[in-house]
């Protein structure tokens, strides 16, 4: 008996079953049917020369089975993952705006310290000791935050580090707006509001996918990085200007994709793990804080 098998089995559906107890059943029943043609030529004439199915019967039956590539659940459903349920999507974006908003609290209050009060700003500028002091520890805790993913996933040193994160990142823009007017901040903040707003309003609900733009955002903010550069040793306050705009735009982009990467659904990269709500709180963090940078340059570069 010959059993062939055309279409794809799915073997974790357990398609396959009905197929090997349907080849068990036709091999009892070819068995059955040889035996008693054996009984009977036993009894009467022997016919067995010129026979075609001799041959045959003396073989072992043969099945063909093609196989298709394996399937699994994971392929068949694109909404499979960490994030397979709505719920645990919905308790990560809620763990996230909530870091969100008590990092810009912290930040806004520390601030408003350095802001209003006359001492400590004059503290500031008479000892720039200061300063220099807070950026070795801010690019250390900032390091191991972005590169060790493991810790940022281990309750409470995850929440430490973002901690001590936001009280240095609030403390060197602290001391940014000691030579800043108050005004001119205070612009900056309400324009980093309404422009943060908007963007987050805009990726929740606009279909472009921007996360496909990371590669060409990653390009963009190099040359940032080497035309800030430039700008130490060049005074033109024409690519002063550039330089403030060019920034805005970029990290404008990079808020609406890093909201897109936390939302997900049908976004195109979607890498997060639902453990990994401190780097997501991270990524927008910074996106509005150089946000806010690029604006106050704007601003005081308007006046």
């Amino acid at each position: 008996m010959d059993l062939e098998v055309s279409e794809p089995i799915d073997f974790s559906s357990g398609d396959h079953q009905h197929l090997v107890q349907k080849a068990a059943d036709d091999n009892i029943q070819s068995k059955s049917a040889r035996s008693y043609g054996t009984s009977s030529s036993t009894h009467g004439p022997q016919q067995t020369h010129g026979n075609p199915h001799s041959k045959a019967g003396e073989q072992g039956d043969t099945y063909v089975v093609e196989i298709s590539a394996e399937t699994t659940t994971e392929d068949s459903n694109p909404l499979s993952g960490p994030f397979s349920e709505a719920a645990i999507r919905r308790a990560f974006i809620v763990k996230v705006f909530f870091l969100l908003s008590v990092q810009l609290l912290i930040t806004g209050a520390i601030i408003s310290l350095f802001l209003f009060w006359k001492a400590l700003r004059v503290w500031v500028v008479k000892n720039p000791w200061f300063t220099y002091a807070l950026l070795p520890a801010f690019f250390v805790v900032f390091i191991i935050l972005a590169c060790c993913g493991k810790l940022c996933r281990q309750v409470p040193a995850n929440y430490i580090l973002l901690g001590l994160f936001t009280i240095l990142q609030g403390l060197l823009l602290g001391t940014v707006s000691v030579f800043c007017n108050a005004e001119e901040v205070l612009w900056a903040t309400a324009a980093t509001a309404l422009v943060t707003i908007s963007l987050t309003l805009f990726a929740l609900q606009t279909k472009c996918d921007f996360t496909l733009l990371s590669g060409m955002l990653f390009v963009l903010l190099f040359v940032l990085i080497i035309y800030g550069i430039l700008l130490i040793f060049i005074r033109s306050y024409w690519l002063h200007l550039l330089y403030a705009g060019l920034g805005t735009v970029i990290f404008s982009l990079y808020l609406v994709m890093d909201v897109q990467l936390m939302v997900g659904g049908r976004h195109h990269h979607s890498n997060l793990h639902p453990e990994e709500y401190v780097f997501a709180a991270l990524n927008i963090y910074m996106d509005i804080i150089n946000l806010f940078l690029f604006i106050l340059q704007l601003i005081g570069l308007g006046r």
